[in-house]
């Protein structure tokens, strides 16, 4: 199977850190050789000490899942010769206490809202169908505990 990596860095340089004002800015580095400036989410940890412009993980989880809910639309779509002209989904995640009491991205909604050209148009049924297929095939989503629905716009 596949194995994939990341590598995550943080430096303290001249900050104080026992008094817990330090910077939670971090960088992603990717295979590919992207940097992703990265960060806590101010929701957690107040600014200053975090980054919002930064990325922060509960962002690129929800990021993620959608990313991999589209990339299997699109490949279905094709597949089945839809012509997808735009693909935008304006991804939600809430953070609650889970069934066990702990802290979690306890809901993912996806809002998909996907234009098609050509003189094959699919039908309602058909892309909520397409939605089905590309969510029960996203590995992302298949990998986590949380409640994933796909809500699409339009």
């Amino acid at each position: 199977m596949s194995h994939y990596t990341a590598t995550i860095k943080w430096r303290r340089d001249d900050q104080s850190f026992l008094d817990d004002n330090y910077s939670r800015g971090h960088i992603w580095e990717f295979d590919g050789g992207l940097s992703v400036p990265a960060s806590a989410s101010p929701d957690i940890v107040p600014l200053p000490k975090s980054v919002a412009e930064n990325v922060d993980p509960e962002e690129a989880f929800v990021a993620s899942l959608s990313s991999c809910h589209m990339l299997f639309f699109l490949s279905i779509a094709a597949k089945k010769g839809y012509v997808v002209d735009k693909y935008t989904d304006s991804a939600t995640g809430d953070m609650a206490k889970n069934d066990q009491g702990k802290i979690a991205i306890t809901q993912i909604i996806l809002h998909p809202e996907v234009e098609f050209s050509g003189d094959r148009q699919p039908t309602a049924e058909q892309i909520e169908r397409l939605h089905e297929q590309s969510h029960q095939r996203c590995f992302i989503a298949n990998s986590v505990r949380t409640d994933v629905s796909v809500q699409p716009v339009g």
